[in-house]
């Protein structure tokens, strides 16, 4: 089980988001490499980036921020928003990304996504990001009539390392993940599942480690972090101690 903190990229400043609208951005750090390394120093191990401006434009437009972030951490970083080509995919691996998450390409063309898995196995994530049960697309700016369990059937066997799931209708609003939904999504396939949007507090990580949330591969934090209702040490503490109790 792994607690992603999370780094949004808007103009090259580390932002939250609420309920996914460009237009309510809070700044928490303008030095987002400042910002992965403190992730790292507090005992995070992986980081979770998206270049909010590229997911909207449909190409990299952060590419600096994401950059500095990379020389900054020694921890493994995914990257989605903006890449929708394989050209995209290959430079961002080059560059030291751990893997990258494909988003609205997934919808519009789930045969390159199956073509990048072959050619960077174990190094492409699929972000499904749904409202009101549908998978938006464009960061989130528009609705598909996909639903989401329809989408992740399409990449069984793929080899896709991770579906990243949000519920936009509570990312950064701090409700609570929604748990029903997403453990659903990952009874269905035996693609490994992360769960985005709405973690709120220890409450939710404690959740995150009951028997039928085992399954996940974890789960994102943004907002709950930056306002210091998820104490860092405390969560990774919690897993910690579940990751021995299993292998006990």
């Amino acid at each position: 089980m792994i607690l992603f903190p999370a780094i949004d990229l808007k103009g090259g400043q580390c932002v939250r988001l609420k309920l996914g609208d460009m237009q309510q951005a809070t700044v928490y750090n303008t030095d987002p490499a400042a910002q992965a390394k403190s992730f790292e120093d507090q005992g995070f191990e992986w980081l979770h980036v998206v270049d909010l401006d590229g997911a909207f434009a449909g190409h990299s437009a952060n590419g600096d921020a994401v950059e500095a972030i990379l020389k900054a951490t020694k921890n493994p970083v995914q990257l989605g928003g903006g890449i929708r080509t394989l050209d995209h995919i290959e430079a961002w691996l080059s560059r030291g990304l751990r893997r990258v998450i494909l988003g609205t390409v997934a919808v519009r063309n789930p045969e390159l996504v199956i073509e990048a898995c072959r050619k960077f196995p174990g190094q492409v994530a699929v972000g499904i990001d749904a409202k009101g049960g549908k998978v938006a697309v464009e960061g989130w700016a528009e609705a598909s009539e996909l639903g989401i369990i329809e989408l992740a059937r399409k990449f069984e066997g793929a080899g896709v390392a991770a579906i990243i799931y949000t519920d936009i209708d509570r990312d950064g609003i701090l409700t609570g993940i929604n748990w029903s939904s997403t453990l659903e999504l990952a009874d269905t396939v035996s693609i490994p599942v992360i769960a985005s949007g709405g973690l709120a507090s220890i409450a939710d990580i404690k959740r995150m480690l009951q028997p039928d949330a085992q399954k996940l591969e974890g789960a994102i934090s943004g907002r709950a972090l930056y306002d210091g209702r998820i104490d860092p040490k405390e969560a990774l503490a919690l897993i910690k101690a579940n990751r021995a109790k299993e292998t006990a």
